[in-house]
């Protein structure tokens, strides 16, 4: 890819990319360096964009590749010197007309959810996030992470399940 193409889907669509990015990594400085990995990791190599087909699901793809190489980067690298992250920080945008503790229940329960889905196995993670987050639809999410349509269907059902079932055992009801 040359850098023109690079920067018209950049335009077209790299605030979707990020997004996407932020969702699998959970935290701003791991997300744009995940994101400026991926738009380098496609200029630097020699394929070229066919714009008839989906250019989106090849970022989607190319992110989600280098998410994947990063945690067993990380894994490896904590198997020989562990270290952990003290700031956790969570965000909620608390809507206007709300009371305060409304506000800091729907506060916490986003955090919760979260957390849930960080938790989540991989596979369930992976299209919970393209789907919710990113509103791609599920025959993109299925050539992302090249799988049939059904499976991502059964796989997005199972992780709502999950999702569901481990609220309920923290207390929350519907």
């Amino acid at each position: 890819m040359n850098a023109g193409e690079i920067e018209k889907c950049i335009d077209d669509f790299g605030a979707d990319i990020y997004r996407f990015c932020l969702k699998l990594c959970g935290d701003k400085a791991d997300a744009e360096d995940l994101y400026q990995q991926t738009f380098l990791k496609a200029l630097e190599s020699k394929w070229t964009l066919d714009w008839e087909k989906n250019p989106k699901s090849l970022f989607f793809s190319l992110a989600h590749n280098l998410w994947k190489s990063n945690i067993r980067k990380q894994a490896r690298r904590n198997k020989i010197a562990p270290c952990s992250n003290f700031d956790d920080e969570t965000e909620a945008v608390i809507r206007s007309g709300e009371s305060m503790e409304e506000g800091y229940l729907q506060k916490e329960l986003i955090t919760e959810v979260r957390q849930i889905i960080q938790t989540l196995p991989e596979k369930f993670q992976v299209p919970l996030i393209l789907f919710y987050f990113s509103d791609c639809p599920i025959e993109q999410i299925a050539a992302i992470i090249k799988k049939p349509p059904g499976t991502v269907k059964s796989r997005l059902f199972k992780g709502r399940s999950l999702i569901r079932k481990r609220l309920e055992d923290a207390g929350y009801e519907r």
